[in-house]
């Protein structure tokens, strides 16, 4: 395998993956919003808390929101740009949140979470910066070191790499999955691997 940034690129089964991204994103937040109308309709109609007319309204409000959060998934997907970065730190934070357990009134108890987040810090060619945070998993982490060059292709949410030729592992630009160095085809979307 030699260095360098794949022309696998500009094979179809991308711009498949971003139309069919884009289209299940909104066809999910139309589901979730007819669901809140319907459920808040039923609670208005069964409930002796809230009646209709208001209750749906609320419905359409949290509706409208599973849409809007949608569209600008969608938009952002579409008004993205293919940038190059270089890799210029990374860090390790711990974390402790507090968190309550589920129980009713004074039931309820305290207690604390721990969680490790796995930054990778990335100099954009427009001197922007471009951070990649994972919680409690280190494989993304690992796999970019410091001074690996990355290029963002438009519309995708993952990085590659412009040298692959030392991996043993590497993730599928479309949807992100993890896939052995010697596979040509991502094992669960299908689009090619770039490298």
């Amino acid at each position: 395998m030699k260095k360098g940034f794949s022309e696998k690129i500009n094979d179809p089964a991308f711009d498949r993956y971003k139309k069919n991204s884009n289209r299940y994103s909104l066809i999910f937040a139309l589901i979730l919003s007819i669901i809140s109308i319907l459920s808040f309709y039923f609670y208005g109609e069964n409930s002796n808390e809230m009646d209709n007319p208001q209750a749906i309204y609320i419905g359409i409000f949290i509706g409208a929101i599973f849409i809007s959060i949608a569209l600008v998934q969608i938009f952002q997907r579409i008004n993205s740009k293919t940038w190059d970065g270089k890799v210029i730190d990374k860090k390790i934070e711990h974390k402790q949140i507090k968190k309550y357990s589920s129980g009713d009134g004074f039931f309820k108890h305290k207690y604390i979470e721990n969680k490790t987040e796995y930054i990778i810090i990335i100099k954009r060619d427009d001197s922007k910066i471009h951070t990649v945070i994972t919680e409690d998993d280190d494989t993304l982490f690992n796999y970019y070191k410091i001074g690996d060059l990355v290029r963002h292709h438009k519309g995708l949410n993952t990085l590659e790499k412009y040298d692959k030729t030392e991996d043993k592992i590497i993730f599928c630009n479309a949807c992100a999955s993890l896939n052995d160095i010697n596979d040509d085809f991502c094992h669960r979307c299908g689009a090619p691997l770039l490298k």
